[in-house]
C-alpha cells in the first residue's frame, strides 16, 4: 500500500486545515486509517484513526472535538479536518494504514504497516 498526504501549511492559531491521504494498491486489506504527528524532539504521536469497514473512529484526548477524521473508501482516501488549531498542534502528520485486525482500534505506530512521507503542519501564535 502506498500512501500520498497532503494539505499541510502555515496557519494562525484558531484556524483550520484538512489533510488529506490517498492510499494506491493492496487497499482492500486495509482494516484502519490513520493519522499520527511527530514535533520536534518529541516521539510519533496518536491524532486519531477509522475503521475502512464501519467507519467508527477514536481520537485522542487532546484532539476530541477539534479534529474529525473521515474516509472515502470508493476514492481510498481519508481525511483529517482539524479545527481550532494551537501552536501545539504543529507537527509533521503523518498519514498511515493497518492491515492487522484488532479488537478495538489501535493507536500505536507499531500497529500500523505502510506510512505516507508526512505533511508539515505549522501553527503560529
Amino acid at each position: 500500500v502506498q500512501l500520498q498526504a497532503s494539505g499541510g501549511g502555515l496557519v494562525q492559531a484558531g484556524g483550520s486545515l484538512r489533510l488529506s491521504c490517498a492510499a494506491s494498491g493492496r487497499t482492500f486489506s486495509v482494516y484502519y486509517m490513520g493519522w499520527f504527528r511527530q514535533a520536534p524532539g518529541k516521539e510519533r504521536e496518536f491524532v486519531s484513526a477509522i475503521r475502512r469497514s464501519g467507519g467508527d473512529t477514536v481520537y485522542a484526548d487532546s484532539m476530541k472535538g477539534r479534529f474529525t477524521i473521515s474516509r472515502d473508501n470508493a476514492q481510498n482516501m481519508v481525511y483529517l479536518q482539524m479545527n481550532s488549531l494551537k501552536p501545539e498542534d504543529t507537527a509533521v502528520y503523518y498519514c498511515a494504514v493497518s492491515l492487522t485486525y484488532y479488537s478495538s482500534i489501535p493507536g500505536r505506530p507499531y500497529q500500523y504497516k505502510y506510512w505516507g512521507q508526512g505533511t508539515q503542519v505549522t501553527v503560529s501564535s
